[in-house]
């Protein structure tokens, strides 16, 4: 990785969907960022908005009004600002990667290419990938085109395991998650593993905040940390 200069890129954070899984990101850009001290670290600028309207009402229940024109001015906003690239801190919200990047000047990371090309290259034999994340992923087929091409199929929970894990990104954003659904949570996860699953990708910010110590018997990745990464190395880039 490219050691830290005074030219090091600042990125622009779009968040609030939801607040805690914004800032469990950023967390996790300041840990994976190299640093002997503060100048070392990534400037971030962020838009925390949790005014965006739902993308669980939008895409799941049908209900809701589409967040892109949030998202679209969040973007520009981050951007007139200083931003030199972008990220979305959601991933339901990639559903709208398309509209956000043609939007503005900079570039948008995409946090579902990078998961997706971060699994190929760590198991390059893997055929099953199982996903923890919003129902809405389902819904919309987010990460399918981006396992396809490798003849990788994703498969998800089964109906009740997979609202016993819709319950626990509620809870999060509601900062109520309980013991109980957490266990739930771990065994949807070990019931994807039993079921063929070779490796799960937690796809979801919500869940990655409470996902330390979630353990099966197969490698976990989480495409909040794999985003995380990319920024870091994104930054220090010529």
């Amino acid at each position: 990785m490219p050691s830290p200069s005074s030219e090091d890129k600042t990125v622009g954070i779009m968040g609030g969907m939801g607040p805690e899984a914004t800032i469990d990101l950023m967390r996790r850009v300041v840990e994976a960022t190299p640093a002997g001290d503060d100048i070392d670290h990534v400037r971030m600028l962020v838009d925390n908005n949790p005014k965006v309207p739902s993308r669980i009402e939008a895409l799941i229940e049908g209900t809701g009004e589409t967040p892109v024109p949030h998202l679209v001015d969040m973007a520009r906003g981050l951007e007139q600002q200083g931003a030199d690239f972008l990220v979305i801190a959601c991933n339901t919200a990639h559903h709208y990667h398309s509209e956000v990047a043609a939007a503005v000047g900079v570039p948008v990371l995409n946090m579902v290419a990078l998961a997706a090309r971060h699994i190929v290259e760590a198991h390059p034999d893997t055929g099953r990938v199982g996903l923890l994340a919003s129902t809405a992923l389902q819904l919309v087929h987010l990460y399918e085109p981006a396992f396809a091409g490798h003849g990788i199929e994703v498969v998800y929970p089964t109906p009740e395991l997979q609202d016993q894990v819709m319950d626990l990104i509620r809870a999060v954003k509601a900062g109520q998650a309980t013991d109980a659904q957490i266990r739930r949570y771990r065994e949807a996860a070990a019931d994807l593993v039993a079921n063929g699953a070779q490796c799960l990708l937690i796809a979801c910010t919500e869940l990655s905040v409470v996902t330390s110590g979630l353990e099966v018997a197969a490698p976990v990745h989480d495409a909040s940390e794999i985003l995380a990464q990319a920024v870091v190395r994104m930054a220090r880039e010529p």
